[in-house]
């Protein structure tokens, strides 16, 4: 519902700044240039001359496109337009806000049913392919619109979209999550769960994932197999064979899509890791409403901040024997009163992950220090599910909320063995829960998808930046925050564990970039006619995925210096599109 306001309030705010349409303060025909100089005015009031000396190749098609029309065109014939930069700006923020919402719908609504549904057909075929449909849909909008001409210069938005989704992927959240889950490395080069005592030593620290993770990004790799096919005719100087190549390239891409799909239908552990964390998040909301009913006090200050004086306070209540640890028994009373469906081997279960989680040492007990940051990281947690709580709010509200976003998911999860699933009591509320948060995400992703590609091309037109690297820096930003900020917070449980689940969530996304997105984006290019012209963006995929994909698929541990290389990528790619493109000619 929050979200909702805040959606109607970026729109209205939208329509009343711009009136509809954000004046430039420039009369193009008035100040057009004259002396048979052909030329547009930029919102600036600057003369663009569309030759090679403001931005050479496709993108003088904008130029054309502005000299053609003086006015923007509305989406819908309603939605607010602007002609001018810093007006194309705030409707990129707007725009993408809302798909980010879009996308954040989908992921909370493909979660909850794979919790209730578990593993299988549905979490195998149908979910990878909404997670990925903010992006697909954001491709395909991009090369429907207009002429061929038009369609031409826009679906260089859909390809900056589908490389600096996968670039960042790869890079900078890699090695975010690098930074923010590394744990000391032990002799035996394997890091040590809980244990962050080298601050940034960069070969004495780092992560450790699992042998299943190494099987996801050699998948990651074979699915470039599509690209390979397309750019092979690109040698050939002949437009029919460049025209097949796409088209095999296009069966290609499905193919491995299906394949892909079918391997997780057949092979579902990383739905099943996806479930286990799933119950583990359940149980730590059902334990924080527990203490919040028992009068235990605020476990959050007003700024947001865990109050350390309260977890001392909670510390003190649950240490019977006041020797300053808490054991395996006395955490019983943090349980004490809470009914995890009936099960007393629910409760032992559910002590036992707590002293796993909690215990850095490894003595089977815990400190006050230990005590500290297991609850701040649960806090963590709470916050990052709900938002930060208001001051007045926090008593009737902010547990509240958050036990009651993963009640449904909770009661799903009754089995011990925390990879099976058990049934629901009242299937349909969930089911329908689940439905209408994805409806809405569809229904959002697909309303927004063409006005924010149309806020791209005209901020594009209003600057003189090429479309590709507007489309590359900022899209991916609104259609992956999400899965970003999941990723972020399973990392810094510092766990072998959530590590293995984090990097396995990446390399599926970037599977599912290579497979349905590309599909989709060759499918455009063949259906329209138009001309295959990314053999640098084509570059820059296969090269960032083909490093980190091997460098992932031989090793499991990775120390810290590692994510430099991941993080020098991301301004690689990025220079080597502008130098292949824009000073050697590629295109």
């Amino acid at each position: 519902m929050k979200r909702f306001v805040v959606l109607v309030l970026l729109l209205q705010c939208a329509c009343v700044l711009s009136e509809r349409r954000f004046p430039t303060g420039i009369d193009r025909g008035a100040n057009a240039p004259s002396g048979g100089v052909d030329g547009v005015v930029s919102s600036m009031g600057f003369i663009v001359k569309p030759t090679s000396e403001n931005w050479p190749r496709r993108d003088s098609n904008s130029n054309l496109k502005a000299n053609s029309s003086s006015a923007c065109e509305e989406s819908y014939g309603f939605l607010p337009c602007t002609e001018s930069a810093v007006g194309n700006l705030f409707l990129l923020a707007v725009y993408g806000y809302i798909m980010f919402v879009a996308a954040s719908f989908l992921s909370d609504g493909s979660e909850l049913l794979l919790v209730v549904m578990g593993p299988g057909i549905i979490g195998g075929l149908f979910l990878p392919v909404l997670g990925a449909f903010p992006d697909a849909l954001l491709i395909l909008v991009s090369g429907l619109s207009g002429s061929t001409t038009t369609a031409q210069s826009q679906v260089l938005i859909g390809m900056g979209l589908l490389a600096g989704s996968t670039v960042m992927l790869l890079t900078a959240l890699w090695g975010a999550c690098t930074i923010v889950g590394k744990c000391d490395l032990s002799p035996e080069n394997a890091a040590i769960d809980g244990q962050d005592t080298k601050g940034f030593s960069l070969s004495g620290s780092g992560i450790t994932t699992d042998k299943a993770t190494t099987k996801a990004a050699q998948i990651m790799v074979v699915s470039l197999i599509p690209f390979i096919i397309v750019e092979i005719p690109q040698v050939i100087d002949s437009s029919s064979a460049k025209r097949i190549g796409v088209l095999v390239g296009c069966i290609a891409a499905i193919i491995c899509l299906l394949s892909y799909c079918i391997y997780q239908v057949l092979q579902p552990w990383i739905q099943k890791r996806r479930v286990a964390y799933a119950k583990q998040k359940h149980i730590i909301s059902a334990i924080m409403k527990n203490m919040h009913l028992k009068g235990w006090g605020r476990l959050l200050r007003e700024d947001g901040q865990p109050d350390l004086d309260v977890l001392k306070s909670v510390f003190e209540k649950l240490d019977d024997d006041n020797d300053g640890y808490l054991t395996k028994h006395e955490l019983r009373g943090l349980l004490y009163g809470l009914d995890l469906q009936g099960q007393e081997s629910s409760t032992a279960d559910a002590v036992n992950k707590v002293m796993a989680e909690f215990d850095s040492s490894r003595d089977d007990k815990l400190s006050l220090d230990e005590f500290n940051v297991g609850m701040s990281s649960w806090l963590k947690i709470a916050t990052s599910t709900v938002g930060h709580p208001r001051p007045n709010n926090y008593s009737k509200k902010f547990m509240s909320d958050f036990h009651l976003k993963t009640k449904e998911e909770l009661e799903a999860l009754q089995n011990d063995n925390e990879e099976e699933v058990a049934e629901v009591d009242n299937p349909y509320k969930v089911y329908l829960k689940a439905v209408m948060l994805m409806l809405g995400g569809a229904i959002l992703a697909g309303i927004f998808a063409d006005p924010l590609v149309d806020a791209v091309d005209n901020f594009s037109d209003a600057t003189s930046i090429p479309s590709f690297f507007i489309s590359f820096i900022i899209m991916p930003f609104a259609t992956n925050s999400s899965e970003g900020v999941s990723a972020l917070i399973f990392a810094s449980r510092k766990k072998k564990r959530t590590a293995s689940l984090t990097y396995s969530e990446i390399y599926g996304a970037v599977t599912m970039n290579n497979t349905l997105c590309l599909g989709v984006f060759l499918a455009i290019i063949y259906i329209r006619g138009l001309d295959w012209d990314f053999s640098a963006e084509v570059l820059v995929i296969v090269l960032v995925v083909l490093v980190m994909g091997l460098l992932s698929s031989f090793r499991t541990t990775f120390p810290l210096w590692m994510s430099s290389i991941a993080f020098i990528f991301y301004p690689l790619t990025l220079a080597i599109v502008y130098v292949l493109d824009y000073v050697l000619g590629w295109s």
